[in-house]
C-alpha cells in the first residue's frame, strides 16, 4: 500500500469519528465474582478443554483489571463470594436477569453449574430485589439482553424458548426472540453487545438504543429481525467475535472489549464510542469474557 493511500485512509476514519455523534457514559452498577476457584475441569462448551492447562492466578489477576477498570470509571461493583467447587460462577453474567428492582433467577442446563442459582437467588433477596425463581432453564443475562424497552432473548444451545414466555411475563416486557445456531456463540452475550444501555434523550442517552452483532451466529430469521429492528447496528467480522470480540460491556461512550477484537475496535471509534481494552484471555480458557464476568443491576438496593 502507498503512502498516499494510507494516509488517505487515515483521514477518511478521522473525518468518519469527528462527524460521530456524541456519547454519554452512565453510571451502572455491576455484581461480580472473583474467580479464586476458576479452572476447567470439565466441558460444556466448545471452548472448554479440560487437558489444557489454567493458571488460577493469572485468571484472577486479569479478573481485578476488569473490576478495578469499572471503579475507575465511576461504576459501582458489588461482590457475591465464589463458592468452592463452582469455577464458572466469575460468570456472573449468568447469574441472573435484573430490571427495575426485581431478579429473575438462573435455571442452569447442566448440572455442574446448577448449584450457583441458589446462591444467587441469596444475594438477591439480601440485596433487596423482588427475587423470582424460574420453571424454565434460562442463563440469565447470558442469553436475555435489555436494549431500551425490549428484551432480546437467546434460545439455540443453552436457554429454553418457553424462558423467553417466562421472563416477558416476569417483567412485562416485549421479548424478541433470536436463534443461535453456531456452538461457539451458545449465548447471545457472545454474539451481541448491547451499545447503549440508557435509551431517550430525556434520560440523557442516544434516541435509539443500538447493538453490535455477529451475523452468522444467527439463523435467517433472526438476521431478518435484527436488520429490521436495528438499521444502524455495527456488524462484527466472524475473526473478532471468535475473539469474544461482542463479550463486551458498554457504559455508553466507554465499550470495554477483547483486546485481540481489533476491527470491531476501529469500528467503535468511528461511531463515537471509546473502546477500552481489557485481557481476559485465561478466562475465555472456560468460555467467558468481559460481558460474562458482568452482571448489571437495576434497581433496587
Amino acid at each position: 500500500m502507498s503512502v498516499e493511500t494510507t494516509a488517505s485512509s487515515e483521514t477518511a476514519s478521522e473525518t468518519a469519528a469527528s462527524s460521530a455523534p456524541l456519547r454519554t457514559a452512565h453510571r451502572r452498577r455491576y455484581l461480580m465474582c472473583e474467580p479464586s476457584h476458576f479452572t476447567v475441569n470439565y466441558s460444556i462448551n466448545p471452548w472448554m478443554e479440560p487437558a489444557k492447562p489454567t493458571d488460577t492466578a493469572k485468571a484472577v489477576a486479569q479478573w481485578q483489571k476488569l473490576h478495578d477498570l469499572y471503579l475507575n470509571l465511576g461504576h459501582e461493583v458489588e461482590l457475591i463470594e465464589p463458592l468452592a467447587g463452582y469455577p464458572d460462577m466469575v460468570y456472573t453474567a449468568n447469574g441472573g436477569f435484573l430490571i427495575d428492582g426485581r431478579a429473575y433467577v438462573p435455571k442452569f442446563r447442566f448440572v455442574e453449574r446448577q448449584g450457583e442459582a441458589p446462591a444467587f437467588a441469596d444475594w438477591f433477596r439480601a440485596a433487596g430485589y423482588d427475587t423470582v425463581i424460574p420453571e424454565e432453564v434460562n442463563e440469565g443475562e447470558g442469553d436475555f439482553l435489555l436494549v431500551g424497552d425490549v428484551i432480546l432473548a437467546g434460545t439455540g444451545f443453552r436457554s429454553t424458548g418457553d424462558s423467553h414466555r417466562e421472563v416477558g411475563e416476569v417483567f412485562g416486557r416485549e421479548v424478541v426472540s433470536l436463534n443461535l445456531i453456531d456452538p461457539r456463540f451458545y449465548h447471545l452475550d457472545t454474539a451481541i453487545a448491547v451499545l447503549d444501555p440508557v435509551q431517550g434523550v430525556e434520560n440523557g442517552g442516544p434516541e435509539r438504543a443500538n447493538i453490535a452483532y455477529l451475523p452468522g451466529a444467527f439463523d435467517d430469521e433472526s438476521r431478518a429481525i435484527l436488520e429490521e429492528r436495528f438499521p444502524d447496528a455495527i456488524l462484527v467480522s466472524d475473526e473478532d467475535g471468535s475473539v469474544f470480540g461482542l463479550n463486551s460491556a458498554s457504559d455508553g461512550y466507554n465499550v470495554i472489549i477483547s483486546p485481540r477484537a481489533v476491527g470491531f475496535e476501529k469500528q467503535l471509534r468511528e461511531r463515537g464510542y471509546n473502546p477500552i481494552m481489557v485481557d481476559l484471555s485465561e478466562l475465555l480458557l472456560g468460555g467467558g469474557g468481559i460481558k460474562c464476568c458482568t452482571l448489571e443491576l437495576r434497581g433496587a438496593a
